[in-house]
């Protein structure tokens, strides 16, 4: 062997240990990433947020909409006030769906639509409001009511009218309770309370307005009266294109579009335990229920969008809310949290410093934001 075969195999040799060496550290990082559990934070950053009234938060892009009845604001993941929009509502309710999202006045009249960039649409309606929701597209629908009948009307992104409606008679059809877009808005799910029999029952109905619903009566391609039963249907989502999910006092069942003209029940989990919360993202949906199987008094159930469970946990400690974002599942209260992946691995459990009203990821790995009543904070688990 020559002098230069002798150190290109010794190069050779030293390149593939530095490149075990990477791959060993990697791993070390992806596991204590994934397993590592911790009862303290950090923070890295604090921003104070404009006073005024409150309703609630709502995941948006990096950050979150901070909605009330004066107006919303738009505050990135840093916590900057990317765009602010003022209005006056008596009960604004929020859908959220990529990069749009509506605000409604329930029982009143007015309709707000925005974009990453603030507002894209607005409008006001005739009849009171009950819901609104929107699609990845900005396509929006709403219902509304009169003393007989409701009302789901559909609106372009900047707030004008679409040539697309659906009338239901309350004393025949039923009440509804929540509906939802596909990520197109080709397709409406709805969720209806009815009477029968002197028993309020529920149903979930779904519509397609694209082309290939066009030769179909009513546009009707697919109704649940069955897995429902004497429950109220208490919300409805389109996970993406192929998969849905309604939420009932009776559990979950979740829904396959992959036919569209036929849709499918894929999954029905009943609950025999109370349903307390519930959340979801475009990736999962999760409840937590009064727990009587074992001594601590709450459990958390996740499942994937065809209703397959990835995840089961018992818990005793005293919560407000629950949130899911990427692979992390959010429970806490106003004095204390709990941050679980989805492998089951509590990341994070120990008090908070502050009242916090809604917790997700943060823009940089290993980073989570905490939204309270005054401020925002980026913290790092230790």
């Amino acid at each position: 062997m020559t002098e230069n075969s002798e150190h290109s195999l010794g190069r050779r040799k030293s390149f593939l240990a530095a490149a075990a060496a990477v791959v060993v550290l990697a791993a070390v990082i992806f596991l204590m990433r994934r397993f590592a559990s911790y009862d303290m934070y950090a923070v890295s950053w604090q921003k104070d947020l404009s006073q005024g009234s409150l309703t609630g938060y709502e995941p948006f892009g990096d950050g979150f909409l901070k909605y009330s009845k004066d107006g919303v604001t738009c505050i990135t993941g840093r916590g900057a006030e990317n765009w602010v929009d003022t209005y006056e509502m008596k009960s604004p309710v929020i859908s959220v769906n990529g990069e749009y999202a509506v605000i409604a006045d329930s029982q009143g009249n007015e309709v707000r639509i925005y974009g990453t960039g603030g507002r894209v649409g607005q409008t006001t309606t005739q009849l009171p409001l009950l819901k609104a929701a929107v699609s990845r597209t900005g396509i929006t629908a709403v219902i509304e009511e009169d003393a007989s009948s409701s009302y789901i009307y559909f609106l372009n992104k900047d707030g004008s009218s679409l040539d697309v409606s659906i009338r239901s008679i309350l004393s025949g059809d039923g009440y509804p309770t929540s509906l939802a877009l596909s990520p197109d808005g080709t397709r409406l799910m709805v969720g209806f309370e009815y009477l029968s029999g002197g028993v309020m029952r529920g149903r979930v109905v779904f519509y397609d307005f694209s082309e290939i619903g066009k030769n179909i009566p009513n546009r009707l391609v697919g109704g649940f009266d069955e897995p429902f039963g004497e429950s109220l249907i208490a919300d409805v989502r389109y996970l993406d294109g192929v998969y849905s999910f309604a939420a009932s006092t009776k559990g979950l069942c979740f829904f396959s579009s992959r036919n569209l003209t036929s849709p499918e029940l894929v999954k029905q989990v009943d609950e025999t335990d109370e349903i307390r919360s519930l959340f979801y993202n475009d990736s999962y949906v999760g409840v937590i229920l009064n727990n009587t199987a074992t001594a601590e008094r709450f459990r958390l159930e996740l499942y994937k969008p065809d209703g397959t469970k990835v995840l089961e946990k018992t818990f005793d400690d005293t919560y407000v809310n629950a949130s899911v974002d990427g692979d992390y599942v959010f429970v806490f209260s106003s004095s204390s949290g709990m941050i679980l992946n989805t492998a089951g691995v509590e990341k994070f459990h120990g008090p908070l410093d502050f009242p916090v009203l809604e917790m997700r990821q943060g823009t940089v790995p290993g980073e989570f934001l905490m939204a309270g009543p005054e401020n925002l904070k980026g913290v790092r688990l230790r």
